[in-house]
């Protein structure tokens, strides 16, 4: 995914970044554990997140280690583990695959089929294991092609696709916290996708790439711009937080509070801070 979702360390307390960490070790380990050192490298702060919150909604068994790594290779570091652990990792490895997949179908690049070529056999078997998930990571990614190639310029239509696609990775089971997984991760993702476009809004605008912010970008002032896009920003997580009020998470709370109250706030923040340098540079 894109990385945004992270916690904002100033804000926690010490005990509760080492367990954080000890979750992301978690997951990397998990994928070491299954896939190997190409699992590994598909490891994300958003799947880690998502451990994060389905571990303490479900509160499953926790296994504690140690373990050392590539990159702490001297002492070793501890680690939490869980059933959920391994789920993540099978959603991280699948999210990796779709994604080189339409990198081939899109742009027909090399990485995309070597990507492909790389995770297909494990990715077959993932989705045996979750077809429900798999079907609507794959329907949903198409959707967001096909939206790209049109031009598509409505934002809440895009950004809402892959907030499907994220409702659906929240939902581990079907049970009677399902309608309150699916609108947490549904606006989460739209969080997400709308997070990821604003980001690359400069970018896009330089090389002619597809961002579904442009029309906003053109037809309103630059303050304009920048109050409707944080506007939706906040409309975004004021809905995610109100869906996590919700659920019965009590280990972990403190943690998923700092990330969707703050933490998510900090990629937003730097973005903020380095057109601001520039704006000061020009002048």
């Amino acid at each position: 995914m894109f990385g945004y979702i992270t916690v904002d360390k100033p804000e926690m307390k010490v005990k509760d970044f080492y367990r954080y960490k000890a979750y992301y070790c978690g997951l990397c380990k998990s994928l070491q554990e299954n896939y190997g050192l190409k699992g590994r490298v598909t490891l994300s702060y958003d799947v880690t997140f998502l451990v994060l919150v389905l571990t303490s909604l479900y509160e499953p068994k926790e296994e504690k280690s140690e373990s050392r790594c590539p990159v702490h290779p001297i002492k070793k570091i501890p680690v939490l583990q869980n059933e959920i652990s391994r789920y993540g990792a099978d959603m991280n490895l699948l999210l990796t695959y779709y994604h080189f997949e339409d990198d081939w179908k899109d742009e027909k690049s090399l990485k995309g089929i070597a990507g492909i070529h790389f995770y297909k056999k494990q990715a077959k078997k993932i989705c045996k294991e979750y077809p429900r998930q798999s079907c609507v990571i794959c329907k949903r990614l198409r959707e967001l092609a096909v939206y790209e190639q049109k031009g598509e310029t409505d934002i809440d239509l895009v950004a809402g696709t892959f907030g499907h696609l994220m409702e659906e990775l929240f939902v581990l089971k079907q049970d009677r916290w399902e309608p309150y997984l699916r609108k947490f991760g549904f606006f989460l993702g739209k969080f997400i996708y709308i997070m990821d476009a604003y980001d690359d809004l400069e970018k896009d605008l330089k090389n002619g790439s597809y961002n579904p912010l442009k029309p906003f970008y053109h037809s309103r002032t630059k303050e304009e711009y920048e109050n409707s896009v944080r506007e939706m920003l906040v409309m975004m997580m004021a809905e995610t937080g109100n869906a996590f009020e919700h659920l019965p998470c009590v280990e972990e709370s403190q943690i998923i509070k700092n990330i969707i109250y703050s933490g998510v706030w900090s990629n937003y923040n730097k973005i903020q801070k380095e057109k601001q340098e520039k704006e000061k540079n020009v002048k």
